[in-house]
């Protein structure tokens, strides 16, 4: 089922973090369509929960450096 996920940074410092976290959730399996608002500091992601899970996802931000502080999670 998809659904979408929306997860609350600690803060993004610059462009290239943008850049940095988009690329990596995009290439996780299961991910369609990416966002990160650079001035919110947050990541909204669309997923097929059949493959890849919102625990998944956070902890893909996580290893790139970026301090997961909330996460939220709805059906499409």
């Amino acid at each position: 089922m998809n659904k979408k996920i929306t997860m609350q940074l600690d803060a993004l410092t610059c462009p290239s973090c943008l850049t940095k976290i988009e690329s990596a959730v995009k290439h996780t399996a299961g991910v369609g369509d990416v966002k990160v608002l650079f001035n919110a500091a947050k990541v909204k992601a669309e997923f097929d929960d059949q493959q890849v899970s919102a625990e998944d996802l956070s902890t893909v931000v996580s290893k790139l450096g970026y301090e997961v502080q909330g996460v939220k999670v709805k059906e499409l």
